[in-house]
């Protein structure tokens, strides 16, 4: 039985990173595509949830990934890219990544966006080689999203904000995900 969740998490691994070099944009116009679909994914965003826009504008900068795609039988991963914007700004570029394993069969497509609410959670981010979501990030709903104000987000480091679902597997998540700089 361990052999086998050892041998299952490796081929999940091995998913999510095949995923991830499907769509590296090296020698491309990654980055102005990235843009175009952030811009994009913001403004979505800010017209249908206008608490957001306020939650964006006290933040210290907001990572938005416009389209993650995350399939899974038995053995998942889900994959995407997307820009760290700072006082509305491109910074970065970021792809996230996620091998999953476990009771699932289907596959979906995601936006997310994580607002960094202090400037030492958004230097941790920027500093690290890699950074997961984790115990720090506070989720929000999207019907959250209309109403997060200053009394919702005073304590809270990062807030996950998932919206846009579309397809056929249950929930959508930034826990576990990994977050990667990338040059497009």
């Amino acid at each position: 039985m361990t052999s086998f969740s050892r041998r299952g998490f490796l081929v999940a691994t091995g998913a999510s990173s095949v995923l991830a070099a499907c769509g590296n944009g090296i020698g491309s116009n990654g980055g102005a595509q990235i843009d175009a679909r952030v811009d994009a994914t913001r403004d979505y965003l800010f017209n249908s949830y206008p608490g957001t826009r306020d939650l964006a504008n006290q933040a210290a900068g907001v990572l938005y990934m416009p389209l993650v795609t995350e399939a899974g039988f038995g053995v998942g991963g889900a994959y995407g890219r997307g820009a760290l914007r700072v006082g509305g700004v491109t910074v970065d570029y970021y792809s996230a990544a996620k091998a999953t394993i476990g009771l699932q069969i289907g596959a979906q497509q995601y936006a997310h966006a994580l607002f960094f609410m202090t400037e030492a959670a958004l230097g941790q981010f920027r500093r690290s080689p890699g950074w997961a979501a984790g115990a720090d990030v506070r989720y929000a709903t999207p019907q959250q999203g209309a109403s997060l104000g200053k009394e919702t987000t005073e304590l809270e480091p990062v807030i996950a904000l998932v919206f846009g679902q579309q397809g056929l597997i249950a929930g959508a998540t930034v826990a576990g995900t990994k977050y990667t700089r990338i040059i497009p």
